[in-house]
């Protein structure tokens, strides 16, 4: 008889919720070497060379050396933008590299001559420049005149050049797709969001389809961009609740096809899960920005993907798939270790428990629970998921505990709380049929 009230609550809880729409953008990391190439020919490592850093689609420069092995590296530059670097020392003739993208995997290597140690500015690479990487103001700028390259170094060097110039081609190309399709796919998104506003379910649902074909069709041209992967998780976390939602509350579906809709949308919340966890683990992957101005933006893009995970990892363990339940625990102390909002820290340590509730992962959920109302004791939502998972255990010798617990939760919980009626029957039925009498508990104070 209790079991049903159990069911009626974690019934009402089905009409579920979605985040909000984050943008999220994404860092590449800059690596290359300078070289010294001698009148003989050879390429020597080139230390303290001045790499100046210059992004030609907007306004932005970065400056940096290189070490003592003539390497060089920034750590988080924007992944779409384009960049002409140049290299300049005080016993050579400067030289640069114009149309390079971060974020490839390709190096950036500068050849440099013997010359006069002049430093180009932005608007004298703009003028000397055709992006071949020929030096400038090499011939004549060392002593005893013209460079003595050798020519099959020479030949071996624009080659390279080449290559480099192909794949930025193609890089350039790529970017083109990306951008198109990411905002494509955020348009629709948007769009479906307000239509799920109006409870237009339709529309949402076409809306949210199309993102998902604008982000695949991204990702076909780039499948490691976190930002199309979890903007494609939140879209497919947001079609699943509303094919799920669309499925409760329907009055004409027969039972098959409820149950075929719910499938449905639990697929969604798979492929939801399947998406944010790549962008997540990429993320992780990546070196963070030591640069202040990239500092907030690598956090921000971690913060909006760890947050996507949860919560997609959330409606699969808990509406599809149980055995994730660890998996969307360990997603949600990834989000609440970088989630600053502590109001938005304390529900999701809400979540995470009651997700474990649900999951029927009864001893880990109150566990979860009791920390809570270690620093909150009069959380009613901590105290009615405790009693639930006490009295899910089927352990009678904990159902006094769990009496307690939903007891106090009727104390403190608003009238008009949701929960509140059934936590009251459970109550009078576990006196009635267990005997059972809840111990008279006095409000408590949240510990200091």
């Amino acid at each position: 008889m209790i079991r049903k009230y159990l069911f009626a609550i974690v019934a009402a809880a089905v009409l579920l919720c979605f985040m909000a729409l984050t943008a999220v953008a994404q860092n590449g990391e800059l690596r290359g070497h300078v070289f010294l190439q001698t009148a003989d020919g050879q390429k020597v490592p080139l230390a303290d060379a001045v790499i100046d850093v210059f992004r030609t689609d907007l306004k932005a420069e970065y400056h940096l050396k290189t070490d003592k092995k003539g390497e060089f590296v920034h750590a988080g530059l924007p992944y779409v933008g384009e960049y002409t670097i140049a290299a300049s020392h005080p016993s050579a003739a400067p030289n640069f590299v114009t149309n390079f993208r971060v974020g490839r995997d390709i190096p950036c290597d500068i050849v440099l001559t013997p010359g006069d140690g002049k430093r180009l500015t932005f608007e004298q690479l703009k003028a000397a420049g055709s992006g071949s990487g020929a030096p400038v103001g090499a011939a004549g700028s060392a002593k005893g005149g013209d460079s003595a390259v050798d020519k099959a170094k020479l030949e071996e060097l624009k080659k390279k050049n080449a290559e480099i110039e192909e794949k930025n081609k193609k890089i350039t190309e790529s970017n083109a797709t990306i951008n198109r399709t990411f905002k494509a796919g955020n348009d629709a998104l948007i769009a479906g969001m307000n239509a799920g506003k109006t409870n237009n379910s339709d529309e949402a649902i076409q809306k949210y389809t199309e993102a998902v074909t604008q982000y695949d069709e991204g990702l076909a041209a780039d499948a490691e961009q976190p930002a199309l992967l979890t903007q494609k998780a939140t879209a497919l976390k947001a079609r699943g609740v509303e094919r799920f939602n669309a499925a409760i509350k329907s009055k004409t579906m027969d039972d098959a096809a409820k149950g075929a809709a719910m499938e449905t949308a639990k697929n969604d919340f798979k492929a939801a899960a399947e998406a944010s966890g790549k962008a997540s683990a990429l993320i992780k992957a990546s070196t963070a920005p030591t640069d202040p101005a990239e500092v907030n933006r690598f956090n921000a893009n971690r913060l909006a993907t760890y947050q996507v995970n949860a919560e997609a990892l959330r409606l699969v363990a808990s509406k599809a798939d149980p055995t994730k339940a660890d998996e969307a625990a360990a997603a949600f102390k990834d989000y609440i270790g970088v989630e600053p909002d502590a109001a938005k820290k304390a529900k999701a340590q809400l979540d995470s428990a009651q997700m474990l509730l649900d999951a029927g992962q009864s001893d880990k959920a109150l566990t979860e629970f009791q920390a809570i109302l270690a620093t909150n004791p009069d959380s009613p939502e901590a105290n009615v998921g405790a009693g639930l998972a006490l009295y899910a255990t089927q352990d009678k010798a904990k159902f006094q505990e769990a009496a307690n617990y939903l007891q106090h939760f009727v104390d403190v919980a608003p009238d008009n709380h949701p929960f509140k009626d059934d936590a009251k029957a459970i109550l009078a039925e576990m006196k009635n049929t267990e005997k059972i009498i809840p111990e008279k508990t006095p409000t408590r104070r949240k510990r200091p």
